[in-house]
């Protein structure tokens, strides 16, 4: 059992709500969820949300479309997962994090094949140096590894970024990860600004009616069409 969990908050600091903004006529994490169904090796998939007032929007949205919402602590996000865990049992866990709306559903069956082939503790696809987009990320790991990163857990880095123990220290636990050629890690198509939305808003806009189940691949044609992209900042090319 491979139980993908999908953590989402209202309250991020450089660009609150963000996860309800609209791209074409739908909350950004309900395109994302779209994005993420289409991972062929992921069997449930739950979104983990915190227990404040302000996070109940998010479960009314997601709920709406069919999807198990687990909630809990805001800043032991940690906990969170281990909530979502114990009330959807599994073998392993795929995080993800709902600023990501162009998420690539072959990259996530890829990096869940690269761990589940190697045995590995934990994996993930930003290795330094041949990392793919930003927002495109995944970590993989045995919900063992995940339960046992949270039992060990002393610092609030670990507790709010969940995988921290696993990828700071290697030497305790057997991690892959799978690379990217050339090296795309600087190139952001996560939303985390406003120009980061205004820039996911127009792939959506120019994609989505065409062919909802557009690719990575499309996505970087259509950078490669639009020069004017570069006018919402940052590295957006491949």
């Amino acid at each position: 059992m491979i139980l993908a969990i999908l953590q989402a908050r209202m309250s991020s600091t450089r660009l609150p709500g963000k996860v309800l903004m609209p791209i074409v006529r739908q909350p950004m994490i309900v395109r994302q969820i779209e994005r993420v169904a289409r991972a062929k090796r992921v069997d449930k998939l739950v979104v983990a949300t915190s227990d404040r007032p302000e996070d109940d929007a998010i479960e009314t949205a997601v709920r709406r479309e069919g999807i198990a919402v687990f909630r809990g602590s805001l800043d032991n996000v940690q906990q969170r997962f281990i909530g979502a865990l114990d009330a959807h049992p599994a073998d392993h866990v795929v995080r993800l994090t709902a600023d990501c709306p162009l998420a690539d559903p072959d990259l996530i069956d890829a990096t869940i094949t690269l761990c589940l082939s190697k045995g590995a503790d934990y994996a993930n696809n930003t290795p330094k140096g041949h990392a793919h987009p930003k927002g495109t990320d995944v970590e993989v790991m045995t919900a063992a590894a995940l339960r046992r990163a949270a039992a060990e857990a002393t610092t609030p880095e670990a507790r709010e970024h969940v995988t921290w123990d696993l990828w700071n220290h290697p030497d305790r636990w057997t991690g892959v990860s799978l690379p990217c050629f050339p090296d795309q890690g600087a190139v952001r198509w996560t939303v985390d600004r406003p120009d980061d939305y205004a820039f996911v808003a127009a792939v959506y806009d120019a994609l989505y009616p065409k062919n909802p189940a557009f690719t990575s691949d499309d996505v970087r044609a259509f950078v490669r069409s639009r020069p004017d992209l570069a006018d919402y900042g940052g590295d957006r090319r491949v």
